[in-house]
């Protein structure tokens, strides 16, 4: 707002209080940021504030616990969502006065990282079974280090803070001694077992794999129509459970007259419809519904190229039997429905396996098939019966359990590559997947069988949803084998019942204890816990913390002398992983060290199995938070930060895990966000281009761009990022900035002796702390339910329209213009206060570009604006009252200003000075209102007319502004050429040219 000079007039510009400072407009941010990384480092930040906190003595502990990230690979942007969010956490946390501690780690074992390991084995032509294992475990434990290295130096990068010095690492000997310690209160309250039934496993990497090591992906399968033929009917009827009971001669003539009844189901097929071939040489069992309608159909004539002969006759649900005679390229035409089949009929069937009998099977599936009803089978799909393999599917598995007859119907006919057993009868030796992890040859070896014994009604193809391992992306089985699971609905025998006796009721009840955001966590946790199977605890691999436990030989998984306990056991187990880590297990001669004199190692076998990573990472807090010093005092975690998909996997493991061993959950607070998608709102694919790379975004804009990004989405559901919307991010930005450099030039040398006390402040100054008490309890709530976008939101609406479009707007004039008045000292003092509460709220959001703000006021070595809280704002300084009426001078100054745009666009005037324009109000309490301030300023016109006059019909009406209308009239007198103002004194003052006050200011 410098004055215009001729020359015959002075050049007042150099009176003016102009902004001062070296702020630039350009941030640079790309260069720059590592310098203040730089800076942060030597300054020990996160170190002093752990120690400003211990001298204070008074900061409430809060804790975030890191949900630890896998050691190989580099980050992409999810992780940096996760990081920002958390490090937002705790840098409000802590700058609103807690002592908020954030120890980061990572998750170094398990499969991923050995298949990499054995990628580079297969590229040399090595064989990892050849390799000692202790030398393979120091090769992952190498390949950890480096990623993880790498991956700390991209985190800091984002301006996460946290103990960056001393992470925890699950590969770590004190952690793996823990972790094996945790293990051991399974081993030693009961819950262990190992037992033998149907779990995920991937053939490619011959592991069983954890629900949550399962993503789904559309895969296109075989499918078949199998012919089960009606061997007979159940030996006398006699007590077949369901069906006819013999106990008098007129019940046995009554028999008789209904076997007579069912000669017509003699020879017929009941029909099987399956999507895994693979599974039917495991057969074992058909089932059906007990409550659906089933009829007997006949065909009676046949097109070409059908399995079906006429005479043929099918026993088929009657909701599906067309859709299924249908696959069989029978019309309607070509079969007739003959009669209802009940279920009393059906119960009284034998069915023969389709190759029974078959000339070189050896007899493999000569026996009668089970046949019985049971409450998973659906007439939606298939053909109203289901085949049973119950050692590939867990809902037959659990039917025969319960009915005591697992010894009769589990095979081991699939090994851990996915072959058949070599002495399997016609599928010997092929594969259900290929190395590569794509279509074997079993399936269709099986299929050719089917069509050659005259077992196969039909066949096709389907695409569906299909369990694939997250790592090697090769399907995944069912497949019986023998693995260690902690039991959930056991008791467990710790005397901790208060929270329930087993590891399900106790979770189920510390579901509700904990503070959940969004609340629909608590839900999807809760159906996860109520449903879930029993823990797999065991992994075939190499890479891991193993089970650290002795089996007695010959003993039965059932016996009490199964597994050893015993405390001098697992102590000197503990001390040697303390000392050596877990590779202690895995060295020669480790049995005979454990086991001690107590016990003759040739009767006890060592399992080498390891365990789940997920129940590493489950476990770490016991060695996180309840070992370390820098930990929690509780040993608890008042908040655990991840992805809604760790509702099957960090933060269910962490539950089960903590439930088992000390009855309770680990974490006070779960907060979910959701994942991150292109902009159009697709799943990010290298193969499709649109990933977005932090690393690339931080090169381009810097990390505060990302974080922006961050607090500006709704994390809890899905978010989407792209260039497009980045730009509208770094636009934000800007704006943003421009508002800090305007305090920051205005402020230049403000002291305290400039400071003014708010009750001798004007109106419009006491308006403006009256927000900041507003915003100060908008931004504390938001912080502390983690409300990243609504504190945003909140600030840069503040930031943007109220101070910088309307109060900086109309306090230039009083900043640069006036001398040492009250009103520009008040003005000056507010600036101080906003500044003060704008970099500390903004501060856990924009690390880097509020401690260059903060540096370019309070320079110095030991400055740092994450050295400091938030300031307390005043609760007195909230004023109701002021703020209504401020809202109706807001409100009519949107009328004058719209009103004066008109002008400004029409060219009839060059700025708002030049106006002074009668205002007609019809509302007397808002004359009075206006009347009441100095309205031409708020306009920012050289005078103003006030008026309750009728409004002229040629008046400016805003319709969103009731009862205020504008009638434009030009300022009458001189441009003042030191303020611009256009007034009838100008000229008539010491100093030339100049209005009365800035003569006054001139001296």
């Amino acid at each position: 707002m410098c004055a215009e000079t001729t020359d015959n007039t002075p050049d007042y510009k150099d009176t003016l209080n102009l902004p001062q400072t070296d702020f630039p407009m350009r941030a640079g941010l790309p260069k720059r940021e590592p310098e203040w990384l730089e800076r942060w480092n030597k300054l020990r930040i996160y170190t002093r504030l752990r120690d400003k906190a211990a001298e204070a003595g008074d900061r409430e502990p809060f804790t975030l616990h890191d949900g630890p990230p896998y050691a190989n690979g580099h980050l992409h942007i999810g992780h940096a969502l996760n990081k920002i969010l958390k490090d937002m956490v705790v840098r409000s946390q802590q700058m609103m006065g807690r002592d908020a501690r954030y120890i980061p780690g990572w998750d170094c074992h398990g499969l991923p990282i050995e298949w990499k390991i054995e990628e580079q084995y297969r590229k040399k032509g090595r064989n990892k079974d050849e390799v000692d294992i202790v030398d393979f475990r120091q090769e992952c434990r190498k390949f950890a280090e480096g990623w993880i290295d790498i991956q700390r130096d991209e985190f800091k990068r984002l301006g996460v803070t946290g103990k960056w010095s001393k992470p925890y690492l699950t590969m770590d000997f004190r952690a793996e001694r823990i972790i094996a310690e945790e293990f051991q209160k399974f081993l030693m309250n009961g819950t262990l077992y190992q037992g033998s039934k149907p779990v995920m496993w991937s053939p490619i990497e011959k592991t069983a794999l954890a629900e949550a090591e399962v993503e789904y992906h559309d895969k296109d399968s075989f499918t078949i129509w199998v012919k089960f033929r009606v061997a007979g009917f159940q030996d006398a009827l006699v007590g077949h459970e369901g069906g006819l009971v013999v106990s008098t001669q007129k019940q046995e003539q009554e028999v008789e007259r209904t076997l007579r009844n069912m000669e017509d189901l003699q020879g017929a097929h009941v029909v099987i419809w399956t999507t895994t071939p693979w599974t039917i040489p495991s057969n074992k069992a058909v089932v059906y519904g007990e409550n659906f309608s089933y009829g007997l159909y006949e065909v009676t004539g046949t097109p070409e190229e059908c399995w079906a002969a006429p005479g043929d006759r099918f026993i088929l649900a009657d909701k599906l039997a067309g859709d299924v005679l249908g696959r069989a390229r029978l019309s309607e035409d070509h079969w007739k429905r003959v009669r209802d089949v009940s279920a009393e009929e059906l119960s009284a069937l034998s069915l023969q396996h389709p190759l029974a009998g078959a000339e070189g099977s050896n007899g493999e599936w000569d026996d009668l098939r089970d046949f019985r009803a049971a409450d998973f089978v659906t007439d939606e799909e298939g053909t109203g019966f289901v085949h049973c393999a119950p050692s590939h599917g867990m809902e037959e598995y659990e039917l025969y359990r319960d009915l005591g007859m697992l010894g009769q119907v589990i095979t081991y006919n699939v090994l851990d590559d996915g072959s058949f057993r070599p002495d399997l009868p016609f599928f010997g030796g092929t594969y259900i997947l290929n190395r590569k992890g794509g279509e074997g040859d079993a399936n269709k070896s099986v299929i050719d069988k089917l069509v050659e014994v005259g077992g196969l009604l039909a066949r096709g193809k389907i695409k569906h949803s299909y369990p694939h391992s997250w790592r090697s992306k090769a399907p995944v089985i069912y497949r019986n084998t023998p693995q260690w699971f902690a039991a959930i609905d056991k008791p467990v025998g710790d005397g901790q019942d208060t929270h329930g006796t087993t590891i399900r009721e106790r979770a189920l009840t510390e579901i509700d204890n904990v503070n959940w955001t969004p609340k629909t966590g608590r839900n999807r946790l809760h159906s996860m816990m109520v449903a879930r199977p029993d823990w797999v605890l065991s992994r075939q691999r190499a890479w891991g913390v193993p089970l650290t436990c002795f089996v007695r030989k010959g003993a039965l998984p059932t016996d009490e002398s199964f597994l050893l306990r015993d405390e001098a056991v697992n102590a000197r187990i503990l001390e040697a992983f303390e000392a050596e880590g877990a590779d202690a297990w895995y060295k020669e001669g480790a049995k005979e060290r454990f086991l001690g004199n107590d016990y003759d190692p040739s009767e006890w076998v060592k399992v080498d199995d390891i365990l789940d990573v997920w129940f590493d990472s489950g476990s770490t807090h016991a060695f996180v938070l309840r070992d370390r010093e820098d930990g929690s005092e509780d040993g608890l975690a008042d908040l655990y930060l991840e992805g809604t998909d760790q509702h099957r996997g960090w933060f269910h493991s962490s539950m089960l895990q903590s439930c088992g061993t000390q009855g309770f959950a680990p974490y006070r607070g779960v907060l979910t966000h959701g994942f991150t998608l292109d902009a159009k709102g697709n799943k990010m694919s290298k193969s499709l281009g649109n990933t977005i790379v932090p690393d690339e975004v931080v090169k381009q804009y810097g990390a505060d761009i990302l974080r922006l990004w961050v607090s500006q989405v709704d994390y809890t559901g899905d978010q989407r990022i792209g260039p497009e919307i980045l730009k509208g991010t770094a636009d934000s930005y800007r704006r943003l900035r421009n508002t800090m450099r305007f305090m920051l030039g205005a402020l230049a040398h403000f002291n305290e002796s400039d400071r003014v006390e708010p009750a001798d402040m004007p109106e419009l100054e006491r308006w403006v702390l009256h927000r900041l008490a507003e915003l100060d309890h908008r931004v504390r709530t938001g912080y502390a339910a983690y409300d990243f976008q609504g504190v945003f939101q909140a600030l840069f609406n503040f930031a943007t329209v109220e101070l910088s479009a309307f109060y900086f707007d109309i306090r230039k004039d009083v900043l640069y213009c006036d001398g040492d008045t009250p009103r520009r000292r008040a003005a000056r003092t507010v600036l101080d206060l906003l500044f003060h509460r704008l970099t500390t709220w903004l501060a856990p959001v924009l690390v880097f570009t509020m401690e260059e703000v903060w540096l370019e006021r309070f320079p110095g070595d030991e400055s740092s604006v994450h050295l400091t809280d938030m300031p307390a704002t005043p609760a007195d300084w909230l004023d109701e009252p002021l703020a209504a009426k401020w809202a109706h001078v807001r409100q009519a100054r949107r009328a004058v200003t719209a009103a004066l745009e008109v002008q400004r666009t029409d060219k009839v005037i060059g700025a708002s000075l030049e106006a002074a324009p009668v205002v007609h109000v019809r509302d007397p309490e808002m004359l009075t209102v206006l009347k009441s301030v100095n309205f031409e300023d708020i306009c920012i016109t050289s005078d103003i007319s006030l008026t309750d006059h009728p409004s002229p019909a040629e008046a400016f009406r805003l319709p969103e502004v009731d009862g205020v209308t504008v009638v434009f009239e030009k300022a009458d007198g001189e441009k003042c050429q030191r303020c611009w103002k256009i007034l009838p004194d100008v000229g008539t003052h010491a100093h030339p040219a100049t209005c009365y006050r800035c003569s006054e200011a001139l001296g």
